[in-house]
């Protein structure tokens, strides 16, 4: 479809992929998961069949709060996002959680238990959780999640929450396709806030301390720091300072707080344009991904390449030629 074409209609589609799109607007979970799937898979039929269903969908999108959540392993992320799932069930919102476990990079298998680790969340009828592997994605973020926020959009939710990893290999990747980011914290980590790198403080619109009960001294040291910490860097926005929030989520204490705080940067950004531009500029960024991926793709499937590439690997690997020559000898099967 060209820039100057308007989003395809579902009319035009397949019965069964019109089928599709028409059960994700009837907000049929059902029907979400498959189209979810649709877009995951590496098949090529089904790659073009995902990007037809996604225009088809593609009006009824952008109308919901898009929240990162990140963390270290074992600040309670998956916690947290129950807790807060389903205070928002209950003030009315429908909650989509995109789930993002760790691949293994040895067996390419994961997890994939949040599912489990959110059992009361997951029965809601108002809510949709789906565990998906990172795959290497950098940021501990599938690949897919940006087209899978916009199925969960188009099938209603109008609260998509995207869980990280959050092993700290690349959280601008979340922080690029959400609304707000959001660092989760321990009490006690106040101690390692020097080894947390200064690109994910920088992108962070809010820090929230999980488990504040357990010692409420060390959460008071743990957000003076993280406070002073951000006041020491850039802020991402002039309209916005980052709040340091305390919550208990096992006691299902601050949500309410949390929320108010979300709704409060999303005024504060709508009013100033930011929020607008700031998703013009992750769609256009999605876009040079997307391109680079394509490009990446197209380079490894091209005949001459995979002609010469084992040859020119062992070649690095026996140390007989430099990575830069083999590079340049691969990009040049291009032209042939």
């Amino acid at each position: 479809m060209s820039a100057r074409e308007t989003p395809l209609s579902a009319d035009t589609l397949p019965p069964e992929d019109r089928a599709l799109v028409e059960g994700v607007l009837a907000g049929r979970r059902r029907a979400l998961a498959k189209a979810i799937t649709l877009i995951e898979s590496t098949r090529a039929d089904h790659r073009a069949r995902a990007q037809h269903v996604l225009n088809a969908l593609l009006p009824q999108t952008g109308n919901a709060i898009r929240v990162g959540i990140s963390g270290v392993p074992g600040a309670g992320k998956s916690t947290f996002i129950e807790a807060l799932g389903v205070w928002l069930i209950g003030q009315g919102h429908r909650v989509a959680v995109l789930a993002v476990d760790p691949s293994s990079s040895i067996t390419g298998g994961s997890i994939l238990g949040d599912k489990t680790r959110m059992e009361t969340l997951c029965q809601k009828e108002e809510a949709f959780i789906r565990p998906s592997p990172s795959a290497g994605s950098l940021g501990g973020v599938a690949e897919k999640t940006r087209e899978a926020m916009l199925l969960c959009e188009a099938a209603g939710y109008d609260v998509v929450i995207v869980e990280t990893v959050g092993v700290g290999q690349s959280e601008t990747t979340v922080a690029g396709m959400v609304d707000l980011f959001c660092l989760l914290q321990l009490p006690n980590a106040g101690d390692d806030l020097q080894a947390i790198k200064k690109g994910i403080v920088e992108i962070a619109d809010m820090v929230a301390i999980n488990k504040a009960d357990i010692d409420p001294k060390a959460t008071a040291v743990a957000r003076a720091q993280w406070k002073n910490a951000l006041h020491l860097v850039r802020r991402a926005s002039p309209n916005w300072e980052p709040p340091v929030l305390a919550l208990s989520a096992l006691k299902k204490e601050g949500m309410a707080d949390f929320w108010a705080q979300v709704e409060k940067y999303r005024d504060a950004l709508t009013a100033s344009g930011e929020f607008a531009q700031k998703r013009r500029r992750q769609s256009l960024a999605w876009m040079w991904q997307l391109i680079e991926a394509g490009l990446q793709q197209r380079f490894r499937e091209h005949p001459g390449v995979r002609e010469s590439l084992p040859r020119l690997a062992r070649s690095v690997e026996d140390g007989l030629t430099t990575p830069a020559a083999a590079a340049h000898a691969l990009l040049a099967r291009l032209q042939h």
